[in-house]
């Protein structure tokens, strides 16, 4: 029962952060009039590039991502319920130490107000770990946090393809890097819910199912042949560094040159 009761919460919690990380790129993509039109509405000049909408909106859910993770990895690593929880939580300690200091300072170089407090569903899921204990602690700690980091990865990657700003590219870029690390490391808990992932993504879903046809019980398909550059092409690049299920996050510090880091 009570393992029920939290994937039901879950689900909701997935449901809820669906529509929260969506928000922007419905407000500003379907409003009335040319898609030119509501891209000019929203944007400001400056010296980096146009600054839209919808990049000022990734950059104060990147503050606030920090200001309710961070909390939530400090407590899963003074509770040390197990290695694996502890591993996620240091993780998510520092990835956002890092995020929150780009966002900062991106935020100050763009004119940008950030908020100081997580919003009132950010508030709720901490309330929600920190009332509970033991396996039902390790299951809301990893599924809130993976459900969130689950929905905000596609979010930024819409961004940090359409804008035309360069800090705010940079700052999703490195946004992804870190959520990738954090999805990463949440999964690596063994505790990820994907049943309730799944069932909340077919849920919200109105589109038919797409994609090659089922595999055939028993029926052996053809090995596919190597896909490779033809002739002699000669390559200096190598796939991203790190271990099997390790993201690599080493990046350089970013330049404050307005001294935001000294305030």
């Amino acid at each position: 029962m009570r393992r029920f009761t939290s994937t039901a919460m879950i689900t909701a919690a997935l449901a809820t952060t669906i529509a929260a990380v969506a928000f922007p790129v419905w407000s500003y993509s379907d409003r009335a009039g040319t898609g030119e039109s509501n891209l000019a509405a929203g944007t400001v000049a400056t010296q980096w590039g146009p600054l839209s909408a919808a990049d000022r909106d990734l950059i104060v859910r990147v503050r606030l991502a920090g200001l309710w993770e961070l909390p939530a990895g400090q407590q899963a690593v003074q509770r040390a319920p197990s290695t694996a929880i502890r591993e996620a939580g240091d993780h998510l300690i520092v990835g956002h130490t890092d995020l929150d200091k780009r966002v900062r300072i991106v935020a100050a170089q763009l004119g940008v107000e950030l908020p100081n407090v997580p919003n009132e569903q950010q508030q709720g899921w901490l309330q929600e770990m920190s009332a509970a204990s033991g396996a039902e602690y390790e299951y809301k700690f990893v599924n809130l946090l993976r459900a969130a980091h689950g929905k905000i990865f596609p979010a930024v990657g819409a961004v940090r393809n359409s804008t035309r700003n360069s800090l705010v590219r940079q700052l999703a870029s490195d946004t992804n890097q870190t959520v990738l690390d954090h999805i990463t490391i949440l999964e690596k808990t063994g505790k990820v819910d994907f049943d309730a992932i799944a069932n909340e993504v077919a849920g919200a879903s109105t589109a038919s199912p797409t994609g090659p046809a089922a595999p055939v019980p028993g029926q052996v398909v053809p090995s596919a042949p190597v896909a490779q550059a033809s002739g002699d092409v000669r390559t200096t690049s190598k796939p991203s560094p790190g271990a099997p299920g390790t993201v690599n996050t080493s990046r350089p510090d970013p330049a404050d040159t307005l001294g935001v880091l000294g305030q």
